[in-house]
């Protein structure tokens, strides 16, 4: 169904981020800015051999006090997360009051870690102007202890248990709780909390809309503590040391509960008694009836509205609450009046970018991928040299710490709103992720998917030495060098959008970047010939060894994807230094190196008829990596992968009038294509052109090309219903086996969950498929058929006797990727597998989950259930081409 507000010039919300450009917006000072889980984060470890998941375990985190941010259910918080509100539930069932997700932890699943809840963020806007998310509570006592127990007896070989196969939802038994937040303006929030009984019977529910401060003043010692107090009915003041005064308001007759955000010893390490109350007074009294866990005096630095509904079938309550800075002295006069505004923007804002979507299904499944990303801003507070040397006041750190995890990173501090992959499964940045995010988050945001990409090249996150930090399991663990080609496009992206190029963006994050390219070259390229051995790269297991670790075979790996990144990355330094060089003649020079680094990496990767064959295998008509051995020559080792497939990404195609405008960098080119004829027959034919006067660069001619394409497009191997899966599927029936030093090593096709323990047994590219390396094949398709044109067709499907140019492929692709979340011809979601539930009830069937990545061939979610991250390149996939 199409939006009833009729289009107009500019949306209010699109008017709200062009008048506050600049990232530190008012508008953006609150935001769904809370994690779903802090509790088993290496920042809040201080354990000695780093077992953050066994020191801070979901047991611990209603009584425990976090140091260095804040998790809650539905929650909201201001930038810095020093006011925080979220909900608590209480079915009168449950053991313990419902105030965050649960989960398990990587050694409690089959799988590695897993959340085991029913949630879904169904809209936002971008400065945070409205937000809705859905939290699905069952009636019925949370299968807590089963979950645990029953994952634990399950094999890597078997099946996930999940909420939903316990029955907890059958005939509707459970509740629907809808949470939404509107301003009024930046420092007014409302928020309106929806709950609807499913269920055939009557049935009980306690709400708590909690708002609390993160404590800082327990390990800030000169901190001056906030505090918060009742002030009249329904009405709570706060006070906190960097903040103007706030207030407070709950609507109806709801009991006021205080207590302090603070540690229970006594219940966690059996302290003596006395002191508090504590951080679970409100767990204490609501589910265990203790009046005296409260505060007394009406006061504390915690506060909840305890409501007590009981629906009947079908019944619907609401609850309401405002925060604002000035007084409001009616407070929910105009509530509803706001809120119908905030979601009207909401509606116009998404009218106006969805217009050319002519699917309802389409554009159902963007905005909730859209509203996804928004709510998977996060803070991250974790100041490396504070966490390894501990707080004053504090007990200090284990010696341990001074020679474990992070050490080398003492000098990364962040305390910033970041883009996670998800909210609870990877509640912290990962370099890579970051960038795919910051494609769709352009086409709604420009400004912030800038300054994310900054924001990791500054001096207090960048390594002095020019590495990026990883994440926060292993900042020194090596990413794909993917940051050029996401700054490059989200410059095009606003570019289109406002008419006009951010050149300063652009040339500021250059620099920076050139900083990580060298650091690559001079770790990475073991001999100085232009292979790489980056290590895992992102990829987890989808290599014969975990190549994050020295090998068991000793020597090292000359890796296809490394180098292959590699090339992509001069490419794109050298674009973005032509774009520069439009402004300022000095960046024909840089672009005339990263030029020449590319010829030499392709040297490297396509050496065919000496002693070294490089990383192309001419039989095979493939990449591959190969092992390398001391005293003995490279052994290819002939999986067939996605490792393969990256070089495809290195292609760049340059117009004539682009070149003519620099001839500096013309002019240099040509030169050292002329005296180096070995290097120019490597590329393709630079000195002829194609279609309208362009030129191409890239690591695969036609003919290599065609070949490469033969295998990534056959169904028997790489393509699927659903996308290119990392692994073909020949090595179902065929597993890769290499034999050396009298080891035996093999690697087989699984569609999903992983089935050995690298990695924690959590991700696996041993035959799923990937959204982000479909992208980038997406993409690179479309550049080659700039340069090729419609002339050059190959088979798609191989075998089917139907050809298509290159940019049909890729959008034949795009179509199987955005199938996964698409109705059918019957009305199912691949996505949602093969559960009847999700699939054909009505309550169900339109919540859109975006995994980490999916089956092989059926195209069922699989990895993190909320991972929006990089999944959410749907939604700039779903976008028409204009």
């Amino acid at each position: 169904m199409r939006f009833s507000i009729a289009p107009a010039p500019c949306s209010v919300e699109a008017l709200r981020l062009r008048e506050a450009a600049a990232y530190n917006s008012p508008w953006r000072r609150f935001g769904p800015y809370l994690s779903e889980r802090q509790w088993g984060t290496v920042r809040e470890d201080y354990s000695a051999q780093g077992n953050a998941w066994e020191y801070f375990p979901h047991d611990h985190a209603r009584s425990r006090a976090y140091r260095w941010g804040e998790d809650g259910l539905a929650g909201l918080s201001d930038h810095r997360q020093r006011i925080c509100i979220s909900l608590a539930l209480w079915n009168e069932r449950d053991p313990i009051l419902k105030e965050r997700l649960f989960g398990l932890t990587n050694a409690e699943g089959n799988h590695g870690e897993d959340v085991k809840e029913q949630y879904f963020y169904l809209d936002a806007t971008p400065t945070h102007s409205y937000l809705k998310m859905l939290y699905k509570y069952p009636q019925a006592e949370f299968p807590y202890a089963r979950l645990v127990e029953e994952n634990a007896r399950r094999s890597a070989q078997e099946p996930e248990l999940e909420l939903v196969d316990l029955g907890v939802f059958d005939d509707g038994r459970y509740f629907d709780v809808f949470v939404e937040y509107a301003k009024a303006s930046p420092d007014d929030i409302l928020c309106l909390v929806t709950v609807i009984n499913r269920g055939p019977d009557v049935a009980r529910l306690r709400v708590l809309p909690q708002v609390w401060f993160r404590n800082t003043w327990s390990f800030e010692p000169t901190s001056p503590k906030p505090r918060l107090w009742a002030d009249a009915p329904g009405s709570v003041r706060l006070t906190h040391p960097e903040l103007a005064e706030f207030n407070l308001y709950f609507a109806g007759d709801a009991e006021l509960l205080f207590t302090e955000n603070e540690t229970n010893a006594p219940r966690l390490w059996g302290a003596a008694a006395g002191g508090g109350p504590y951080k679970d007074a409100f767990h204490e009294y609501v589910v265990e009836g203790r009046r005296d866990a409260l505060s007394g005096n009406g006061a504390g630095t915690k506060v909840a509205a305890h409501h007590r509904l009981e629906l009947a079938p079908g019944a619907s309550a609401q609850l309401r609450l405002r925060l604002s800075r000035a007084p409001q002295p009616a407070p929910f006069a105009d509530f509803d009046a706001v809120l119908a505004v905030r979601r009207a923007d909401a509606d116009q804002f998404y009218f106006e970018l969805q217009h050319d979507l002519e699917s309802e299904d389409a554009r159902l499944v963007q905005r909730q991928a859209f509203a996804g990303m928004i709510w998977s801003k996060q803070y991250f507070g974790y100041d490396v040299r504070r966490w390894l040397e501990g707080d004053p006041g504090q007990p200090p750190p284990p010696a341990e710490r001074n020679h474990g995890r992070n050490v080398e990173w003492d000098h990364l501090v962040n305390d910033e709103i970041i883009s996670m992959p998800d909210k609870w499964e990877y509640p912290w940045y990962a370099a890579w992720d970051l960038a795919f995010h910051c494609l769709p988050l352009a086409v709604i945001d420009p400004e912030f998917a800038k300054q994310q990409l900054v924001l990791l090249t500054r001096e207090w996150y960048m390594h002095p030495n020019g590495q990026l930090p990883a994440y926060e399991w292993a900042f020194g663990d090596v990413n794909p060098p993917v940051h050029a080609w996401a700054a490059w496009r989200v410059y095009q992206i606003d570019r289109k959008q406002t008419g006009r190029g951010d050149v300063q963006f652009l040339e500021r994050i250059f620099h920076k970047l050139m900083l990580n390219f060298t650091w690559w070259v001079n770790r990475k390229d073991a001999e100085g010939r232009n292979v790489f051995q980056g290590g895992f790269l992102g990829l987890d297991n989808i290599g014969v060894f975990d190549r994050s670790k020295p090998l068991p075979t000793g020597g090292f790996i000359n890796q296809s994807d490394g180098t292959a990144w590699m090339a992509m990355y001069s490419l794109n330094l050298m674009r973005i230094a032509l774009e520069l060089a439009q402004h300022n003649d000095v960046y024909e020079d840089i672009a005339s190196k990263f030029f020449e680094h590319f010829l030499h990496i392709a040297e490297a990767m396509t050496k065919i008829g000496s002693e070294d064959q490089g990383l192309w295998d001419d039989t095979d008509k493939f990449y591959y990596d190969c092992l390398c051995l001391p005293g003995t020559a490279a052994i290819p080792m002939r999986l067939r992968s996605m490792v393969g497939l990256i070089p495809l990404f290195a292609v760049e195609v340059l117009d004539s009038d682009l070149l003519e405008s620099l001839p500096g960098f013309e002019a240099r080119s040509r030169w050292f294509l002329e005296h180096r004829p070995d290097l120019a027959a490597l590329v393709s034919r630079w000195q002829e052109t194609a279609t309208e006067q362009r030129h191409l660069l890239s690591l695969l001619r036609g003919h290599r090309m065609k070949k490469l394409l033969l295998r990534m497009l056959d169904e028997t191997e790489f393509l699927s219903e659903y996308g290119v899966r990392a692994l073909s599927r020949q090595h179902l029936a065929q597993p890769f086996m290499l034999h050396v030093q009298g080891q035996e090593f093999s690697v087989q096709y699984l569609p999903a969950e992983s089935e050995s323990g690298l990695f924690g047994g959590n991700s696996n590219w041993r035959g799923p498929i990937w959204m982000p390396v479909n992208y980038l094949i997406i993409e690179s398709l479309q550049k080659f058929h700039h340069y090729y044109g419609d002339d050059f067709k190959v088979e798609c499907p191989t075998g089917s006797g139907t050809f298509m140019t290159l940019l049909e492929v890729a959008d034949e692709l795009s179509r199987r990727l955005c199938k996964l979340f698409l109705r059918d011809e019957q009305g199912k979601r691949p996505v949602l597998g093969d559960s009847a539930l999700l699939q054909e009830d009505a309550h169900f069937r339109d919540y859109v989950p975006f995994y980490e990545y999916f089956h092989g061939d059926s195209g069922r979610g699989v990895g993190a259930s909320h991972q929006t991250g990089w999944t959410g390149l749907v939604a700039k996939l779903l976008q028409p081409r204009r």
